[in-house]
Order: structure tokens, then C-alpha cells, then sequence
């Protein structure tokens, strides 16, 4: 029942967000890039909450102080759930698009939201487009706007942490910014680990302290230390 009760809510309240579209239209169509960010996050952020709230889940997220504030930051994140983005966007105190697969862009009103926000759809299959995708998210990073992206490139569907893929770090290397490991545990006890049903579940966030590309460890490579920061904190 709980599950229905959640997809009813998620599609009514999907359905609620249209009447905001033409006001985001206008701040794209007059260039109005920070009041468009202001309202998308303001939005997605609410809705994101609501979404995890209407599950019965808790979320406990440590280790704000580790993002800086006054700088873009390319969030690098286990995946574990679908849930994944919400939680993400619903109690990381920063606007974020994301890096996600391509198949989200096929879904109805959550792409056109996603679109919003900044997000980049990656089909990992063709290569030239996933290059442009990467090449489009270290432009919005450039641009001031914090990105998040999963290097697994797929959800794990547990607590164990799968191998990143070649590169997918490399965008912060590019854009110049830090990288602020994130730890999710439990996300997918909500829904994947329960035979796709939606159910409680404590949910855990670690933030990380911030990376840099390549300069405050010359042993390990980035992936490395990024990939060791996760897992260390998946195992504990």
C-alpha cells in the first residue's frame, strides 16, 4: 500500500510543479540564470524531501562543514538506490545538477525538472556522447553551479561499493574544482533491497573532506583516494 500511496504522491506532485514551468521558461529566455537556479532549487529541494518523508525514511547527513561554501564543488557519490538523487537533493544544503544516465531524459516532467537544474544526461554506450557530456558538466561547474556525479555508473542495489568507471572524475579536473567525496548508507533498503517495494530505512550521509585533483597526495591518483574515502566509510 505504501508503495501505490508513494507513486501517486510522486506523479500528483510532478503534476503540481507545471504551474512553475512558464516562470522558469522566462528566466531562461531572459538569461536570468542565477533567478532561475534560486527558484529550480528552491522547487527540487522541497520536492526531493517531501519524496523521501512520504517513505517513512530518515535521513542523518554528517560532515556539512566539509563543503566550502564560497566555491562549485563536483560531488562524487556511491550509488545504491534510485532514491539516491532525491536524497541528494533534498538535504545537501547546496544547488546541484547531476550526471545521470540517459534514461532519465525519457521520463516525463521529472527530465524537464532535471533539465532545470542543470542536469546532464551520459549514455555510457556511445562514447562521443558521453565526451559531451562530461565536456557540457565541467561548463557548468565553470559557471558556479555544484554538480553530482555516481563514478560506479550504476546502482549497486546494496552497501558494497562497485568499481568507477575510467574518467568519470575527470570533469573536476577540467572545471578545476574540489571534489567532496559523499557516503550514502542504506539508501537501497527503501526500495531495492526490499523486492522493489517502498518501506522505511535509516539513511546515512557522510560528507567527505574536499579533493584536489592530483595535488595533496602524489602517491594515490585521485579515483584512488576518492574510491578509499567511500569504501572506508561504507565499511564502518
Amino acid at each position: 500500500m505504501r508503495t501505490i500511496y508513494f507513486y501517486v504522491y510522486l506523479s500528483l506532485h510532478l503534476l503540481y510543479s507545471c504551474i512553475y514551468i512558464p516562470r522558469v521558461k522566462y528566466y531562461i529566455k531572459h538569461n536570468m540564470l542565477k533567478e532561475k537556479r534560486s527558484l529550480t532549487y528552491k522547487i527540487s529541494n522541497r520536492w526531493a524531501k517531501s519524496l523521501v518523508r512520504i517513505t517513512g525514511s530518515s535521513v542523518d547527513i554528517s560532515g556539512l562543514e566539509n563543503i566550502p561554501v564560497d566555491t562549485p564543488v563536483l560531488f562524487a557519490s556511491n550509488h545504491q538506490s534510485n532514491f539516491d538523487i532525491p536524497i541528494l537533493l533534498g538535504y545537501l544544503p547546496k544547488p546541484i545538477g547531476f550526471v545521470a544516465k540517459v534514461e532519465l531524459a525519457k521520463v516525463p516532467l521529472l527530465s524537464t525538472w532535471l533539465k532545470f537544474g542543470d542536469c546532464v544526461f551520459i549514455d555510457r554506450k556511445d562514447i562521443r556522447q558521453s565526451l559531451k557530456a562530461i565536456n557540457a558538466a565541467s561548463d557548468i561547474l565553470k559557471s558556479g553551479h555544484s554538480m553530482v556525479i555516481f563514478p560506479e555508473g550504476t546502482r549497486s542495489k546494496s552497501n558494497e561499493l562497485g568499481v568507477f568507471k575510467p574518467g568519470s572524475l575527470k570533469l573536476a579536473e577540467k572545471a578545476g574544482v574540489p571534489i567532496i567525496p559523499i557516503t550514502i548508507h542504506n539508501s537501497y533498503e527503501i526500495y531495492e533491497g526490499n523486492n522493489n517495494r517502498v518501506k522505511p530505512a535509516n539513511v546515512r550521509i557522510t560528507v567527505g573532506k574536499p579533493i584536489y585533483s592530483n595535488t595533496d597526495n602524489t602517491e594515490k591518483s585521485t579515483v584512488v583516494r576518492v574510491y578509499e574515502t567511500i569504501k572506508n566509510e561504507l565499511e564502518k
